[in-house]
């Protein structure tokens, strides 16, 4: 007799033996131990890379300011998506508590049958506004998002022009659809040129790219893409999920940034928008009600749950009330980024952007340089291939507009602290001396 949770299983002895041994016969079949071998060797060579991603417990809320399994300090967080510091701010927490109250934890059920309420309507019309757009679809993810709309909006006879280093999830999307395929080098407008051309005869032409690519915190050349598709007919489309709510002078985007206009938004309610979940479509009006009858992603996944929709709703309303936030995430960005490149670090990306990877190169530097940096109650994390190209490893360092100036002073100070240790200083070019002189490292 076995306890399980409230429910007590009763199984004889000669049951249970015969079922023990009947699981383990599956187990150990001829075809399972081969794949179980293979899958065997596949891990052990991860590992040996240096690429092996652990998972590392959080005990606390998200903040700049976060507890971490196995470790008693507090340790400042400097690898979240929590741009604008809205994961745990209180307006945001209690609009989720109140809706939990008003209506319910979830609704069990996807859009078209009984799955939409007044929130997420609200939501899609808010979002609407918010990227000045006619409308907008919700969906599980960004990830969803971009799953669900290269396939209905593109056919056999059109063609899809993609940026190389676009997110997985636009690469996914393409792959879904039947239309035809380009793919251009990255930001290379030349070549993005070239493939507008040998997509020609094609009917409808879409140029997709992100609008900040994650991994290097560069920004899509936006100006020439859309001068592009002008010239070319074609529709621009961008991926905003690490522009939204913080990127341009009121935090509408890429496309703001510019002072320009795409076709077609994607982005997240997942980072800087309260760091929850979820994502949408923002564009036409027919496209989004023509996403709605065929998107898959759409049409076969529950609707975002009440509080979820809710917390993202108030991110809005603080983003919109508060044009400040942005201002002080650049200020903090702008401040990390001068001080680590004086030290000599190659800080890649856009100046003005949050996403500041410091480039090492070595798989293996990456991994044990974020460790140590853990054992000095700095979090962040190492990047390599295949998230990054080879030979591209990086520690990408990601700024809040919650953090202080101390908190990142002190990051600056204690990246210089590791980048002392011999096996990383090898593979740097710090000026350790003059850094001790403006840093005082000797008093950490």
């Amino acid at each position: 007799m076995e306890k399980i949770g409230d429910f007590v299983l009763k199984i004889s002895k000669r049951h249970n033996n015969r079922a023990f041994k009947y699981f383990t016969r599956k187990r150990s079949t001829q075809a399972a131990a081969a794949v179980q071998q293979d899958l065997q060797h596949e891990l052990e060579g991860i590992k040996d890379a240096g690429t092996w991603k652990g998972e590392r417990v959080i005990t606390s809320k998200q903040g700049p300011t976060i507890h971490v399994a196995g470790s008693q300090a507090d340790i400042l967080n400097f690898c979240a998506n929590n741009y604008l510091g809205l994961s745990s701010h209180p307006e945001v927490i209690e609009a989720g508590k109140k809706a939990l109250d008003t209506h319910g934890a979830g609704l069990s059920s996807v859009r078209f049958i009984c799955g939409t309420q007044y929130l997420h309507k609200e939501l899609e019309d808010k979002i609407s506004k918010f990227h000045k757009k006619e409308d907008t679809i919700l969906y599980a993810s960004c990830f969803d998002a971009n799953a669900g709309l290269f396939e209905v909006l593109l056919g056999p006879e059109d063609a899809v022009i993609s940026d190389e280093l676009n997110h997985a999830s636009i690469i996914d999307g393409i792959r879904l659809c039947k239309a035809k395929r380009f793919r251009y080098k990255h930001t290379d407008m030349k070549d993005l040129e070239q493939n507008l051309k040998d997509a020609s005869s094609c009917h409808k032409k879409l140029i997709a790219t992100d609008g900040v690519f994650s991994m290097d915190g560069s920004v899509a050349p936006l100006p020439d893409i859309t001068r592009l598709g002008n010239e070319y007919g074609a529709l621009v489309f961008i991926d905003e999920c690490h522009g939204t709510g913080f990127f341009g002078p009121t935090g509408r985007g890429t496309d703001e940034h510019f002072g320009l206009e795409v076709d077609i938004i994607n982005s997240t309610l997942g980072k800087a928008m309260g760091g929850a979940a979820g994502g949408y479509t923002s564009g036409p009006k027919e496209l989004v009600q023509l996403l709605r009858q065929r998107s898959r992603p759409y049409l076969f996944s529950n609707t975002l749950p009440p509080p979820v929709v809710a917390c993202a709703s108030k991110a809005f309303d603080l983003i919109i009330q508060n044009p400040d936030l942005p201002k002080k995430l650049l200020t903090n960005t702008v401040r990390f980024r001068s001080k680590m490149t004086d030290a000599g670090f190659t800080i890649s990306g856009d100046p003005g952007h949050p996403i500041c990877p410091v480039m090492l190169g070595d798989a293996k530097l990456a991994s044990t340089f974020a460790d140590d940096m853990l054992e000095k109650g700095i979090y962040v994390i190492g990047f390599s291939y295949p998230v990054v190209p080879k030979g591209k490893s990086r520690i990408r360092v990601q700024i809040s507009a919650a953090h202080s100036e101390q908190e990142i002073d002190r990051a600056v100070m204690l990246l210089l602290k590791s980048a002392e240790n011999s096996k990383l200083s090898i593979k740097l070019t710090v000026k350790i001396e003059m850094l001790k002189r403006c840093y005082c490292l000797h008093e950490l």
